[in-house]
């Protein structure tokens, strides 16, 4: 985003990520590597409800500050969203996040906060509908196609408005795992992709 210019000079404003993940962070980890180099947007902060996920140790190897937080902190106080603040976040990435978003939060960064899922929504969403729950639910209605959804978040589980889609066949024969490793390939490719694209229109 041009901002302006001096002596010939253009200053791009810098657009900083917050990422807010529960697990392993392979989303959080490809994100950040897509803009390890990029001029004007970069990944600032990992956030992280689960003291023993794996995205602790992914940040700590790409030199990403991680804030480790409780329910309490979340819900109950304004912790989340002064340290945001200070750290100048122009959007929040959720890659595996299982919480819902508190209101302070939603009000603060409204329209300024995103989510992947694994699966077409409106299909296979809601409460309990994660990870391998989801798969499971797909091959078990038998239907041909799955994919993924980048939605905006509001208070509700997988209810925002979507931004992106994008679809892959659902294979005779397909496990969990085989079709998961399909939707993956989805997430690393377009997750950051559709990010930046939102940055740079500037929404």
């Amino acid at each position: 985003m041009r901002t302006g210019s001096a002596g010939g000079i253009i200053y791009l404003r810098m657009n900083n990520i917050a990422i807010f993940a529960s697990g392993s962070g392979t989303n959080a980890q490809r994100i950040s590597e897509y803009f390890s180099a990029h001029p004007s947007i970069r990944v600032k902060l990992i956030f992280c409800n689960n003291p023993s996920a794996h995205v602790i140790r992914r940040a700590e190897a790409l030199g990403i500050p991680c804030e480790l937080f409780d329910r309490r902190t979340f819900y109950e106080t304004g912790h989340i969203v002064s340290l945001l603040g200070k750290n100048d976040i122009s959007l929040i990435v959720l890659a595996g996040f299982l919480w819902l978003i508190p209101p302070n939060l939603l009000k603060a960064y409204k329209g300024k906060i995103i989510n992947i899922h694994p699966a077409l929504l409106p299909k296979y969403g809601g409460r309990g509908m994660y990870g391998s729950h989801v798969h499971e639910a797909v091959i078990r209605s038998g239907d041909k196609e799955s994919g993924i959804s980048i939605h905006h978040v509001n208070e509700k589980y997988d209810d925002g408005s979507i931004i992106f889609q994008s679809r892959c066949p659902v294979l005779e024969g397909d496990s969990v795992e085989t079709l998961a490793g399909r939707i993956h390939e989805l997430e690393y490719r377009y997750y950051p992709e559709v990010i930046e694209r939102l940055l740079e229109s500037g929404f």
